[in-house]
């Protein structure tokens, strides 16, 4: 596991400069306003019990890789709390790759699971392509689906599975991957 995380570690530091494009964080608003915006998303907001939003989220890989995120969690449109994503994945993977990401709760039940310190999402199977491309996810959280030519003109598709619905929107950056990994969550009450 050692050599695992010093071979991350060095990831990250090859990655470094890529991080400066990434560096500005936008405002959570800015973020929701583009999910509500691009399609299946947008009308998740009227129906959710709450939802989790990463404005940024910062991904490499080659061979093996990572992502890390901090987002806010909301009820009822007011801010509960701070979480973290972190992400391991080991696979054919190449890139760097920066999205925002939006997490919907059914109900009570799936914000209490997701808030209860450290949530994990299994493991996952993905192929993307990001900017002016297209992406698919089908994993624990769900399905989902979406285009973009650019953040402001994305559109999702996807719903609930198992009481979470997960989108992103890509920021820009280039990754081709098929592996395996999954994603741990860390909750933070304001």
């Amino acid at each position: 596991m050692q050599r695992f995380f010093a071979a991350f570690t060095a990831l990250l530091l090859i990655t470094a400069p890529l991080a400066g494009a990434f560096a500005q964080q936008d405002p959570f608003e800015t973020t929701i306003e583009i999910f509500k915006e691009a399609g299946e998303s947008g009308g998740l907001f009227d129906v959710s019990y709450g939802y989790a939003v990463f404005p940024k989220i910062a991904r490499a890989g080659i061979g093996v890789g990572g992502a890390r995120g901090t987002g806010r969690v909301f009820v009822n449109g007011e801010p509960v709390g701070d979480s973290t994503m972190t992400q391991l994945t080991v696979g054919l993977q190449l890139g760097a790759q920066g999205y925002r990401m939006i997490v919907f709760f059914e109900d009570e039940r799936a914000f209490n699971e997701f808030t209860s310190g450290n949530f994990a999402f299994s493991a996952q199977a993905a192929a993307v392509a990001i900017t002016a491309g297209a992406s698919a996810t089908a994993s624990s959280t769900g399905n989902s689906a979406g285009a973009s030519g650019g953040q402001r003109d994305a559109t999702t598709v996807g719903g609930f599975h198992r009481g979470l619905a997960t989108f992103t929107v890509a920021r820009g950056g280039l990754m081709y991957e098929a592996s395996i990994g999954g994603a741990k969550f860390s909750f933070r009450p304001l």
